[in-house]
C-alpha cells in the first residue's frame, strides 16, 4: 500500500470532499451511523486504527489532519493522503 489513497473510483473532488468530511465527523463523534463503506474509507479507517490514537489527542489530531486534506482536495489532488503519511510529515 501506498502513502496516499487512490479516489479515482469516479468520485469527483466536491463529491470526495464531503465523504471525507461525513466518515472525519463520525470519528469525532466516535460512532459512524451506517454500515456500508466505499473502498477509500475502508483504507483510511484502517490506517486510523492504525496509528492507535490517543483518545485525548485523537480530536484535536483528526481535525488538522482533515485540514490538512481538504487544502490537499482544493488544489486538486487526485488522492487522499493516509493519516499515517500525515503525522509522519508532522514528525519531520
Amino acid at each position: 500500500m501506498g502513502s496516499a489513497i487512490d479516489t479515482t473510483e469516479a468520485l469527483d473532488a466536491a463529491a470526495t470532499l464531503a465523504a471525507f468530511r461525513r466518515l472525519v465527523r463520525e470519528l469525532e463523534e466516535g460512532r459512524t451511523r451506517r454500515n456500508s463503506f466505499r473502498p477509500w474509507e475502508m483504507e483510511l479507517l484502517l490506517d486510523i486504527e492504525a496509528c492507535d490514537l490517543p483518545r485525548t489527542r485523537r480530536a484535536a489530531l483528526l481535525k488538522r489532519y482533515s485540514r490538512a486534506v481538504e487544502r490537499q482536495l482544493e488544489k486538486g489532488a487526485p488522492r487522499l493522503l493516509r493519516l499515517s503519511e500525515y503525522m509522519r510529515r508532522s514528525a519531520t
